[in-house]
This record gives structure tokens, C-alpha cells and sequence, in this order.
């Protein structure tokens, strides 16, 4: 007869997830985004097609400061999956395996994509 009486291990209230298993997680929710911000963007290109009110009506739920967090939540999801993909890259050539490097390679896509994020989002503002 079979002991179920034994606790679950790792103990999932205790346990921390590593920074690669929350970047793992990050990268599938980024794709995500992306795929929903691709249907904003043929709504917005449909739109500025369609007629100048329909665009306008658009641009008023994306100018103000929810949409433009919104946006900005998607230009650095858009940084972030990428910087992601090029680890991914790497791995896939099998490069850049051992742990100090993979916990190095997470903490520079993140910061990459903070980096990036800021510069367009200072572009796009100064034009």
C-alpha cells in the first residue's frame, strides 16, 4: 500500500520560481501581446483607410494616458520577446548553457528591452 502521506517537493508555497522559468513564462505572455497588438494595428491601418472620423474615433482610446500605456506596455513586450529570442537563438546552437551565463543572458534581455523601450518611446515622443 502506497505512503500519500509525504509532502509535495518542491513545496510550491515555498518555492521561488528561477529567473529563467519566469523569463520562460514572460516570452509565451510577450507572444501573446504581440499576437492581440497585431490586431490593433490592422484595426488602426483599416481605419486610417476606411475614413478621417473612423481613425480619429480610434486615436482617441489610444492618445490618452491609458492608451498610452497600453502602448507602451506593447513596444516592451515587443523588445522583451525579441532580446528573448535572440537567447534563444544562441541555445539553439548550443551556446551559452552554463548557469552563470543563462542568469547573465535573462538580466541583459531585460535590460536590454527596458533600454530599447526607453529609446523609442523618447523617439517616437520627440517627433
Amino acid at each position: 500500500m502506497p505512503n500519500n502521506n509525504h509532502p509535495v517537493s518542491p513545496h510550491l508555497q515555498i518555492y521561488r520560481l528561477p529567473l529563467t522559468a519566469l523569463l520562460s513564462i514572460t516570452h509565451r505572455l510577450t507572444g501573446v501581446i504581440l499576437a492581440c497588438a497585431s490586431l490593433l494595428l490592422v484595426w488602426v491601418l483599416s481605419a486610417a483607410a476606411e475614413s478621417v472620423p473612423a481613425y480619429e474615433a480610434l486615436m482617441s482610446h489610444l492618445q490618452p494616458w491609458y492608451g498610452q500605456i497600453f502602448l507602451l506596455g506593447v513596444v516592451f513586450s515587443l523588445y522583451l520577446h525579441f532580446c528573448n529570442g535572440i537567447r534563444h537563438l544562441f541555445w539553439d546552437v548550443g551556446y551559452g548553457f552554463e548557469l552563470e551565463t543563462v542568469d547573465l543572458t535573462a538580466k541583459l534581455a531585460i535590460a536590454m528591452a527596458l533600454v530599447l523601450t526607453v529609446a523609442t518611446w523618447m523617439i517616437a515622443g520627440a517627433g
